[in-house]
């Protein structure tokens, strides 16, 4: 609650600031959980899922435009017929996939950056998936900071359950549709 009090204090800025340290900071692979931690405490549930999700994607895409600008592309890296097949159907069916990982919340945000960076994912795509399957996570990750103000949403660990689930039902599907399409 002080800190909620703190973050009041320092006026129209401080979310500002904290947005463009989310984004600078987890380019890198440092751990986001941190600052959406953070933002919930500080900002609370509304803004702080503003801030988290908003900072979260701009930070994914430059990310990804980081890699390709330095020239990293799968089909240079790796030349085999089965690494061609995974990066056209990317290509093209890349933004199922960029969805149910981010809604796997084991899967580190910054190494998922990476890969969509070296593979043929489109961005603008790749930028929509990121948004939408940011988005539950990360709001129960800042509800849950919220929470350590004092305020306890029951629902954190339901919510953080059923986007894993959907998360990997559809990483099962988009590999079987994948598996099915390639043995044609």
């Amino acid at each position: 609650v002080q800190l909620r009090d703190w973050a009041t204090a320092a006026g129209p800025w401080l979310p500002l600031a904290f947005f463009a340290a989310h984004v600078v900071v987890t380019v890198f692979p440092f751990p986001r959980t941190a600052f959406t931690l953070a933002a919930g405490l500080l900002f609370g549930s509304a803004l702080g899922v503003a801030i988290a999700v908003a900072a979260s994607t701009v930070s994914a895409v430059i990310a990804v435009l980081l890699v390709r600008a330095a020239g990293w592309q799968l089909d240079r890296l790796v030349s085999h017929p089965r690494v061609e097949s995974l990066d056209a159907w990317l290509r093209h069916r890349g933004w199922p996939a960029v969805i149910s990982m981010r809604l796997i919340p084991a899967v580190p945000f910054s190494v998922l950056n990476y890969a969509a960076g070296v593979s043929a994912v489109r961005l603008l795509p790749y930028t929509l998936a990121t948004l939408v399957g940011l988005l539950p996570g990360t709001a129960a990750v800042v509800i849950l900071g919220d929470a350590l103000t004092g305020r306890v949403n029951p629902l954190l660990v339901l919510v953080s359950l059923c986007t894993a689930s959907v998360g990997i039902a559809g990483l099962i599907y988009e590999i079987r549709r994948h598996r099915r399409q390639h043995r044609k």
